[in-house]
This record gives structure tokens, C-alpha cells and sequence, in this order.
């Protein structure tokens, strides 16, 4: 596979040509390749980030209404030529800096779309600026510049931030830099930055670094919490760390890299020469949830969690999908299909085609970890559990979609060496406990999902609740089954928070008697028949989840734990469907209660259900 992209002439004499083999693609389906492979992804990503970059300064230099009140973006062009012939390695540095990516792609989307961000559109186009004037700080070359200020902030993209008193929301400031000294001044203040500009100094938030060593294997990122442009959707405002949570990350990290090292050494020298930054987000309770985008290679959006081993899994996860981005930027693997359709044992939502091929490739990574982890540390609950969760959920997804009609010939192929990779771990020994809670999460996750996202045929329901009224044991559409929703909608029908997910980790976890019994109680959503439930007695939950669904028939959460209760002591008519048909279940009993004045149980009109539905 050959693909073409220009480089923009004045900065190569030649048009760039990029090539990526089949064999190169094959190694990344299947979650393999080394560095080589990812400085492949990150030539291609160049070219596309000076291809938008430099379509924005010939369309913003076009009129000064889209750039006005700062100079002509050509001056930033001209900047960045000057330190290309300086220290082309400083320009390198910019052009590969995750939020440039970012950045030119939000705001090209402005321009195409003619629509306003969350900034005056001048604001957004300046960044090329900042981007220029890092660069050149950077190369240690003389030069003077207007940026933008948002809201008392000037960002020098890779290095840090200044804050000047500036009494708009939006302003310029000018840097200056001459003889080693540099200055960003308004007609308020001066901030000038440190000589070691990683570092704070009055006015300036250093960019921190975190850099941790396992043996020889070394892993350098920036924790950035400055770049307006390093979030998922829309520009945000810087959100300072602080210096005791810095330290925290880079304990976390050190360990987490450790573990990556040790057990998967192939993608942990990838990651090294492909994860830049790491945007720390929030701490979340007894969850680590992580996001990325495709335009910002090199970059992972990370909540704080104490476990390396699960900011181990994390990692690995956004690297997949930074690479899958990569690659997706040379080679489509699935027609542009927006319809959200597919069900995802990741997600609480219905998917569409392309963010299910993603969280395969993402989940296929996050599978490679803890299967190793388990394998080196056969005592380890949590990794087993999330190995066998896992393998199954990722295959189980990938089968489904693989004769998808939106896949083009290149996405099979893909999804061919995910299969590879995947399918002989199906039959890995596995603890009989970790099988038996992972067939429950799973189950839990799908029926909740099925609850909240499908809409049985309104028909079917009202025969269903005609016959269940007259008393028949079967009704005239037993004979086929009712018929099976086929589309679901995004809009959820019922709060759902997969809680007992969560207190089965707290259950399974480092220390986890221990933290069950202090913790349980506090999990989100987590109710005390769900407590019962991770605490594996069955018969106290069912109880608890009866009481729940007495005082609210609609509770998905409660109607699908009843389902796992019964399930876990016998597989009964009454289990089943409310496992495997649970939104049937829900509708007639809706509207069987609206109509008498004593309804049945759900658990009743379950068991009649699920003694013809398959």
C-alpha cells in the first residue's frame, strides 16, 4: 500500500511520499511494530499538519478581518522558516507537538464551516504564533511577535504559560526575545521567563516533564495541563497542577511503566517513541477513564488513579488508539457511516462503525496487558478478570462487525490480523472465578444496554400484555418468539451507572477484602443489593433488587441485577429474559401497571416470558 501526500514546496524542494506496506499495515493491526513503524505514522502526520497549517495562513492572510488585531499569519510562516534554517530540530519539535495537530484541525473546521469557537475567531488563528514563537524560543533565535491572550493567559505551546492582568477576555501581548533574555509584556505587566523555561518563575507556568526509567527503557512526556488546545473538542482553560500532584504522577508513572516494560516490552518501546504528552484529568472514584483524539497524536487524556497496573492498561489503551489514528489518516477502513447502531461491551451508548472498529483496536491492546499481567502473576484476581472480560467482549464485538457493510476491502485485512492476535487467547486457561465474574459484568453491561437502547415492537408488547391478561400460557407470537429489536437509539431510556462492574474490580483489586469492606458503600450508583451482589451472596441481592424494582418497576440498574441474582443460583425462565430480553420484560410490565390497579411483579411477568422467548 503506497499513499501520496504533499509536503507544502518552499519547505521541501520535492513532494513527500509516503509509504506504508502491507506488511506494514498488518504488523499494526495486529498490535505490533516498533518504532520504525510509528516514525512512519508520525512522517505522514507531519505532512498533514503543515498541509493544514498551511492552508490556514493563505486563507487568513486573505483578509484582515480573520486576523486583526494581530499581524498577518505570513509572520508566522516567515518565523518558522527562519528556524527551520536555524535548528530544524526545534521545528520538528513544534510540528510534532500533539495540540499543533489539534489545533489546525479545529480551526480549519471553523473556517470550512463558518461557524464561531469558543473564542473570536482571531484568537484561534493566532496560535499560530505561539506556535511560531515556541519554535523560535526554542531554536534561541532573536525575533519580535504579537500572541493572543485569552483571559490573562499566553501559551508558548511545549514550554509553558504566561499570566498578564488584561482587563478584556481577549488582548495582545508581544514576546520579544534578544541575546538570550525573552519577555511577553502588555501595557500591564512583563512576565520573563526562566532560563530553564520548564521552570515557574513569576508570571510563568512552566510545562512540567515527567521522564521514568525501567532497566534501559526510557519514557519522557509532558504533563500538560496549560495548551488550550489539548483537550477533545473545544479550546479549554489551563487547569494547574499541583506540584504534590505532579510527584504523584510521576510515582504512578514509574510504576506503570515498569510493569510495561516487564511485560510488554514490544508496545512499551513503541509507546516510547510515540506517546508526547499526557493531559492529567481529575481523579475519578474507583474508575480510570481515558480519552484521545486522532488529530492529536502523541497524546493521552488520563484521569489520576493510585494502581500502575491500571494506568498501565490505560496507556496501552490510548496508545492503540493513537496509533489506529495514525493510520487512519492514510488508509480508510470503513466508509464514512455516522448511523449509531452497533453495541459496544465498552461503551453505554449504541456506536457507529468507526468508534467500534476503534475500541476494538484500543480494547485488543488493553486484553494484550492484563493476559500478560495474569500470566506473570497467576494470583492476581483483578488482572485475570479483566483478561477474561475482556477477550471475550473485544471478540465477540469483532465478529459481529467483521462482514460489516460499511468495511472496505483495507478494514477486513485490519480486522483479519486483530483476529489473528485475538482469537488463540480464547482458550487460555483462566481461574474459574475470574470466568465466573466476567460472564457476569459482561452480562450485566449488555442487558443494561439492551434495557436503555432498544424499543420492542409496540404490537408485540400490547399482544403480550393481552395475553398475559386473559391468562394464556402461550400467545400466538410464541411460535417464532417476539420479534427482536433491531435498531437502537441513542437516547437512553433509564439511568445506569455499571456499578457492580465497579465494586467487583474494588472486590478483585490490590487488597481488595480489605478495600471491599471499607470502599463498597462508597462506589457511585452502588446500591446495597448491589453490594450484596459483588459480595457473591446472590440470595440477599435478589431481596435487595425486589425491594428496588417494588418501589420503581423502571429502574434498569435494579431489573437487570435481579436477572444476574437469579442467574448466579439457577438459570431460570425468570433469569433469562430478564438478562436476555430485559426491555420486553419492561414494556409490558409498564403497561400492565397503567392499566391495573395490583400489577404484577416484573419477576412474574419475566418468568412467563421466558418460558417462549428465546
Amino acid at each position: 500500500m503506497t499513499v501520496e501526500l504533499a509536503e507544502y514546496p518552499e519547505t521541501t524542494p520535492e513532494l513527500g511520499r509516503h509509504q506504508l506496506l502491507w506488511t506494514d499495515f498488518d504488523e499494526i493491526a495486529r498490535g505490533d511494530g516498533g518504532p520504525g513503524l510509528v516514525g512512519k505514522l508520525r512522517a505522514a502526520e507531519r505532512s498533514r499538519r503543515l498541509l493544514l497549517l498551511r492552508g490556514l495562513v493563505e486563507v487568513g492572510t486573505k483578509s484582515e478581518d480573520l486576523y486583526l488585531p494581530l499581524p498577518s499569519p505570513e509572520t508566522a510562516w516567515d518565523l518558522l522558516a527562519r528556524v527551520e534554517r536555524a535548528a530544524p530540530q526545534e521545528l520538528e519539535t513544534i510540528l510534532s507537538h500533539p495540540y499543533t495537530g489539534t489545533w489546525a484541525g479545529y480551526t480549519t473546521r471553523l473556517y470550512l464551516h463558518d461557524v464561531a469557537g469558543v473564542c473570536p475567531f482571531w484568537v484561534h488563528l493566532g496560535y499560530v504564533h505561539c506556535l511560531a514563537a515556541a519554535a523560535a524560543v526554542r531554536a534561541g533565535i532573536s525575533f519580535e511577535v504579537e500572541l493572543p491572550v485569552w483571559r490573562g493567559n499566553v501559551v508558548l505551546p511545549t514550554l509553558g504559560l504566561a499570566h498578564l492582568p488584561a482587563e478584556a477576555p481577549y488582548s495582545v501581548a508581544t514576546i520579544r526575545s534578544s541575546h538570550g533574555v525573552v519577555e511577553i509584556r502588555n501595557r500591564h505587566s512583563v512576565v520573563r521567563l526562566p532560563v530553564q523555561p520548564y521552570s515557574d518563575a513569576p508570571g510563568w507556568s512552566g510545562l512540567r516533564k515527567a521522564v521514568v526509567w525501567s532497566d534501559d527503557h526510557r519514557l519522557a512526556v509532558r504533563l500538560d495541563d496549560l495548551d488550550p488546545y489539548r483537550g477533545l473538542y473545544e479550546p479549554i482553560p489551563p487547569e494547574r497542577l499541583r506540584p504534590v500532584e505532579v510527584e504523584s504522577w510521576r510515582t504512578v508513572l514509574d510504576g506503570a511503566w515498569r510493569l510495561l516494560t516487564r511485560h510488554l516490552p514490544g508496545i512499551a518501546e513503541a509507546m516510547s517513541a510515540g506517546l508526547d504528552s499526557l493531559v492529567p484529568a481529575p481523579a475519578m472514584p474507583f474508575r480510570l477513564p481515558s480519552a484521545s483524539t486522532g488529530e492529536a497524536f502523541g497524546s493521552a487524556i488520563v484521569a489520576y488513579g493510585e494502581d500502575p497496573a491500571t494506568l498501565a492498561a490505560a496507556l496501552v489503551h490510548e496508545f492503540q488508539h493513537i496509533r489506529l489514528g495514525g493510520l487512519l489518516h492514510l488508509v480508510r477502513i470503513s466508509e464514512d457511516d455516522p448511523r449509531e447502531r452497533l453495541y459496544a461491551p465498552w461503551r453505554p451508548d449504541p456506536r457507529p462503525i468507526a468508534g467500534v472498529l476503534h475500541g476494538i483496536y484500543a480494547f485488543l491492546g488493553v486484553t494484550s496487558f492484563w493476559r500478560a499481567l495474569a500470566e506473570a502473576q497467576p494470583g492476581h484476581q483483578l488482572a485475570a478478570f479483566e483478561f477474561a472480560l475482556w477477550r471475550e467482549g473485544v471478540w465477540r464485538t469483532l465478529v459481529t462487525v467483521r462482514t460489516d457493510e460499511s468495511l472496505t476491502p483495507a478494514g477486513r485485512r485490519f480486522l483479519d490480523g486483530v483476529a489473528a492476535k485475538l482469537q488463540p487467547w480464547q482458550v487460555e486457561p483462566v481461574t474459574a472465578a475470574a470466568r465466573k465474574w466476567a460472564g457476569l459484568a459482561a452480562a450485566d453491561h449488555y442487558a443494561a444496554w439492551r434495557t436503555r437502547h432498544l424499543r420492542p415492537d409496540p404490537d408485540t408488547v400490547a399482544e403480550l400484555a393481552t395475553a398475559w391478561r386473559q391468562g394464556l400460557s402461550r400467545p400466538r407470537c410464541a411460535v417464532t418468539g417476539p420479534a427482536e429489536p433491531r435498531v437502537p437509539t441513542p437516547v437512553p431510556d433509564g439511568d445506569w451507572q455499571d456499578s457492580r462492574t465497579d465494586l467487583i474490580r474494588l472486590r478483585l483489586g490490590p487488597d481488595g477484602a480489605a478495600r471491599f469492606a471499607e470502599y463498597a458503600s462508597s462506589v457511585p450508583g452502588a446500591t446495597g443489593a448491589d453490594v450484596c451482589f459483588a459480595a457473591g451472596r446472590m440470595v440477599e441481592a435478589a431481596a435487595g433488587y425486589r425491594n428496588l424494582l417494588a418501589a420503581d418497576p423502571d429502574d434498569p440498574a435494579a431489573l437487570v441485577g435481579l436477572g444476574l441474582a437469579l442467574a448466579a443460583r439457577s438459570a431460570g425462565p425468570a433469569s433469562r429474559t430478564l438478562l436476555h430480553r430485559p426491555e420486553l420484560v419492561r414494556a409490558v410490565h409498564r403497561l400492565l401497571r397503567d392499566e391495573a390497579e395490583t400489577p404484577s411483579s416484573v419477576e412474574a411477568i419475566a418468568g412467563w416470558l421466558g418460558r417462549f422467548t428465546h
